[in-house]
C-alpha cells in the first residue's frame, strides 16, 4: 500500500472518472499498446480502495477486479514500467487466482499513471498468456503511451472542472440562446487568471474536431481578447462580477462562441480603427479590431455587452469559397 495512499484516493476522486462510460480517446491509446507490445490484453486501469476499475479493456470482459489479486496495486508503487516476465515464478503472484486460474496470467508490463500532482492512479498496462518480456522499444512506446493516457485524464478533468466550476453561482444562461446546445457553457470571476479554463476547453474541443493548429490559434487568440475586453470593461476588473462564454457548433461544423458580461456595453460603431487617424496613437479598439480579423463573423448585442463570433474550419469550405 502506497504511503500517501488518503492522498493518492482523494486525488484519484478529483477526476470523476471511476464507473464513467468508455471514451474512444482511451480506448485507441489501449488498442495501440497491445499492438505495440503484441500482447492479447491491454488495460487502462485506476486503482481504487478495494478494486482495480478499467477506463479501457482490450481482450478481455471484465470491468474490475478485486484489488487485493491486482498486479496493478504493486505497479503504482513503482517508478517506471513495472514488469512480470513469468507470474508463475514470483512469488508475490504465483498463488494469485488470475495466475493459477483463468485467464491464467503469465506476463505483465504496467507503467503508472501520475497525475499533475505525482500521484500514481492506475497504470497502461499489457499481459500474455505466455511468459515473456518487452523489447527497449516496447517499453519505451508503452511509457510513451502511458504519458498520453495521463494527458486525457488531465484533459477530461480540465473539462469537468469547466462544468461544475462556479455552482452556486448566479445563472446567466437565459441571457444567452445558444446555452440549449451548448457543448462547454461556464461562468468565471473577472480575472484573467481565470480565463485559462474557458481557452483550455475550447482547445480541447477543437483538436477533438480536427481544427489545424492555425486556426485553434486564431480562435484562441480572438477569444481571450474578447474575454479580456469583457473583464476590463465589462466588469471593471471586479472579481466579485462575472463573465460568461458559451460554445458550440452550428449543423455546418461552424464555431460559435457567446461572451456575456454584465457591463452597460459600448457603442462598437464608435470604437476607433487602430489602423487609421487617431486611432494609431491610442491604445483602445486593438482588442475589437484584431478579433474582427481573426474570426468570420462577429455580431455585438446588449449594447455591445454580448459578443457572438464565428469561424468555419477551413476544411469545411468548398473550392467556389
Amino acid at each position: 500500500m502506497p504511503s500517501n495512499e488518503s492522498e493518492r484516493l482523494k486525488a484519484l476522486r478529483q477526476y470523476k472518472i471511476l464507473d464513467t462510460q468508455p471514451e474512444q480517446a482511451f480506448d485507441d491509446l489501449a488498442l495501440i499498446a497491445s499492438h505495440i507490445c503484441e500482447t492479447p490484453i491491454a488495460l487502462i486501469t485506476l486503482v481504487d480502495e478495494d478494486r482495480q476499475w478499467f477506463k479501457s479493456r482490450i481482450g478481455i470482459d471484465v470491468q474490475e477486479t478485486a484489488r487485493s489479486i491486482s498486479f496493478c496495486s504493486h505497479a503504482i508503487e513503482q517508478k517506471g514500467v513495472f514488469t512480470v516476465p513469468d507470474a508463475t515464478l514470483d512469488p508475490r503472484f504465483r498463488d494469485n487466482p488470475v495466475v493459477k486460474g483463468e485467464p491464467h496470467i503469465r506476463f505483465y508490463a504496467g507503467a503508472p499513471l501520475a497525475s499533475r500532482d505525482g500521484y500514481a492512479l492506475g497504470t497502461l498496462c499489457v499481459i500474455d498468456y505466455v511468459p515473456r518480456t518487452l523489447t527497449p522499444e516496447q517499453k519505451n512506446a508503452l511509457t510513451a503511451l502511458e504519458r498520453q493516457v495521463a494527458a486525457q485524464l488531465e484533459l477530461r478533468r480540465n473539462l469537468e472542472e469547466l462544468r461544475v466550476a462556479l455552482e452556486g453561482i448566479e445563472n446567466l444562461s437565459a441571457m444567452i440562446p445558444y446555452c440549449s446546445t451548448c457543448q462547454m457553457n461556464i461562468v468565471i470571476p473577472a480575472d484573467p487568471e481565470d480565463m485559462k479554463k474557458i481557452s483550455a476547453g475550447v482547445v480541447e474541443l477543437l483538436n477533438n474536431k480536427r481544427w489545424t493548429q492555425s486556426e485553434i490559434a486564431d480562435v484562441q487568440l480572438a477569444l481571450d481578447e474578447a474575454l479580456i475586453n469583457a473583464i476590463r470593461y465589462g466588469c471593471n476588473n471586479d472579481r466579485s462580477k462575472h463573465v460568461q462564454c458559451c460554445v458550440t457548433f452550428d449543423d455546418s461544423g461552424e464555431l460559435v462562441v457567446v461572451i456575456k458580461d454584465p457591463g452597460p456595453g459600448f457603442d462598437v460603431k464608435a470604437v476607433p480603427n487602430p489602423l487609421e487617424g487617431e486611432g494609431l496613437f491610442r491604445g483602445s479598439g486593438r482588442g475589437v479590431f484584431l478579433i474582427n480579423k481573426l474570426m468570420d463573423t462577429v455580431e455585438y448585442a446588449d449594447q455591445g455587452s454580448k459578443v457572438l463570433m464565428r469561424k468555419r474550419p477551413e476544411a469545411s469550405l468548398s473550392p467556389s469559397q
